[in-house]
């Protein structure tokens, strides 16, 4: 019966729809999907369609040692970013969302504002300043650009996830006995998980492919972003198309974990909400 239904419904949509559902993803995810055949071609980056299926330009790309310097290099400043962003953020949307003090307004606003900044102005403007200091570009440079203009993300996502937060389980955890800041680590923090690792997946994705500000920070070691946008000045090279394939399969990979957490973390709020909801029968 409900096959029938289904059935019944797709056929009610027009067939301009459907066929512009199928062109907005064939726009979308068609380029993709190219790059990845073109990683296998034996011809390289040219002829349509590809011939001589291979796995030679994935050789190559594990023999390929600056790229594979680069990409340490990213990681470590992708990793370096989240515990910045997550360091300043957290507080910053515990402070939007909690507290009450002069000049909120404002101080939202200025929180906000590296997100709507373009990143070449951030990246100008730290390289001013880390010339004015006399800080030498490094890696260290690129954590704290990337650091700096991230902190947004992680104040917005956690501070969507506090508005969202049941404030009835931490009331109920400061009347069973809990002080403050017990409640806060055992009740507020595991219901802010997935908001947290939320915006943890988002910086370590929007650091791994920053180009602007890392641009005006890097010093003698190359980022991702950085050594393929170099290689790409002298061409395509099928090195560049397997290590987009990789960067794919491993976003798609994180996605899913997401997902799953998701999933897990809302079956864990309608049973936290129930023993709340118990509890307060209780105490009634």
């Amino acid at each position: 019966m409900e096959l029938r239904v289904s059935k019944a419904k797709v056929s009610e949509y027009p067939a301009w729809l459907i066929f512009h559902t199928v062109a907005v993803f064939a726009f979308l995810y068609l380029p993709i999907a190219v790059l990845i055949l073109y990683s296998f071609n034996g011809e390289g980056v040219g002829g349509f369609p590809p011939h001589h299926l291979t796995l030679d330009w994935y050789r190559t790309l594990f023999a390929d040692g600056p790229i594979w310097d680069a990409v340490l290099n990213s990681l470590y400043v992708a990793l370096a970013a989240v515990a910045i962003a997550l360091g300043f953020g957290v507080p910053a949307a515990l402070a939007l969302e909690r507290a009450q003090f002069p000049g909120k307004t404002i101080f939202r606003r200025l929180v906000l504002l590296p997100l709507i900044l373009p990143g070449i102005i951030t990246g100008l403007s730290l390289l001013m300043l880390f010339n004015i200091l006399g800080v030498k570009l490094s890696l260290l440079t690129i954590v704290l650009g990337h650091g700096t203009a991230l902190i947004s993300v992680a104040t917005t996502e956690v501070f969507a996830g506090l508005q969202k937060l049941d404030r009835a389980q931490e009331e109920a955890s400061l009347d069973l006995g809990a002080n403050y800041w017990q409640t806060f680590w055992r009740v507020t923090v595991p219901n802010l998980k997935l908001p947290i690792i939320g915006a943890a997946l988002l910086i370590f994705t929007l650091s791994m492919d920053e180009i602007a500000v890392s641009f005006f920070l890097i010093g003698r070691d190359n980022t991702l972003p950085l050594e393929i946008w170099g290689r790409l000045r002298r061409g395509i090279t099928p090195e560049i198309n397997a290590v987009s394939t990789i960067i794919f399969l491993f976003s798609l990979v994180a996605i899913v974990f997401w997902y799953r957490l998701r999933v897990r973390g809302e079956a864990g709020a309608e049973a936290g909400a129930e023993i709340v909801t118990a509890l307060e029968g209780d105490l009634a």
